[in-house]
């Protein structure tokens, strides 16, 4: 795959021109010599985490039906979108334009057949136009960031009228499974931007509180809550970037099998057993109309 220079200001423009209209997208895609074919799709290669945990990644983190719905809401009716640190394209709506910008080699070979084109690209450096798109899209993803500020504010240029970011707020307790690995929390707590970060970037902001089903289906980090013995299957854990992190979780994780097999666990935490939801810290950013 080709690795393609500085993304000058007619890079961008001509890139902007061709996402604008997706028809030509499509039939450049389709048509044109390899090496255009792959200017379209493709415009700066990067190292990248998933690139060495994301093997696997889509059969693990499948998107939820409620939290897809939740995202839509967000959004309203903006008709072209952009998903920034798209991954294989969770969440990406299917009745509107939308282009993907993703780093990871690994994760654009996961997305399926059919979904919108992905431009490798970094947060930081989005190679569009000011205003290109109606809609910005972030999902779990500012927290990977190299300068999360500047992703955010770059994310804000390239959006007309609304911004949407799924995030975690790090002021959140955590949950039990913090009990078991404490350094989760060091981890995490440093790396994901405060709320009031999102509204220094964004401007004014409405904060929806997102609470997780008991059995979501996608498998980032606290989606688990009410299946505990899941954070004992490997390729979970290989789906979450926060355990690719852990100094030696494995003493921590024996301890969690051995209080499952003995019923500890049920007797400190069986009251959740019986919810349906459960408020975690997950939380969705909305900026703009």
């Amino acid at each position: 795959m080709p690795v393609f220079g500085p993304i000058t200001p007619g890079l961008r423009l001509g890139i902007a021109v061709l996402m604008s209209v997706p028809s030509l997208m499509i039939f450049v895609s389709i048509v044109a010599p390899k090496s255009v074919s792959r200017w379209a799709n493709v415009v700066v290669v990067m190292q990248a985490l998933y690139d060495q945990i994301g093997c696997g990644y889509a059969n693990i983190r499948k998107p939820d039906v409620r939290i897809a719905k939740a995202i839509r809401r967000a959004l309203g009716d903006r008709g072209s979108v952009v998903n920034v640190g798209a991954g294989a394209g969770s969440y990406e709506p299917l009745d509107r334009h939308v282009v993907a910008v993703e780093p990871s080699t690994t994760m654009i070979a996961q997305r399926p057949a059919g979904s919108a084109p992905v431009v490798q690209a970094n947060a930081v450096s989005l190679p569009f136009i000011n205003d290109s798109f109606d809609a910005g899209l972030a999902i779990l993803t500012v927290h990977h960031w190299p300068d999360r500020m500047r992703g955010l504010l770059e994310l804000q240029r390239v959006s007309r009228h609304r911004v949407v970011v799924l995030t975690w707020d790090p002021a959140s307790p955590g949950f039990w499974l913090t009990d078991y690995l404490p350094e989760i929390l060091d981890i995490d707590r440093p790396l994901f931007p405060a709320i009031s970060d999102f509204e220094r970037a964004l401007g004014p902001t409405r904060v929806e509180t997102l609470p997780i089903p008991h059995d979501c289906t996608d498998g980032f980090l606290g989606a688990y809550w009410r299946r505990p013995d899941a954070y004992l299957d490997q390729r979970v854990r290989g789906a979450i970037s926060t355990f690719s992190k852990l100094s030696d979780p494995g003493p921590s994780l024996e301890r969690l099998n051995k209080d499952l097999e003995s019923g500890t666990w049920r007797q400190r935490y069986g009251g959740l057993l019986t919810k349906t939801e459960l408020d975690l810290g997950y939380r969705l950013i909305v900026a703009g109309a």
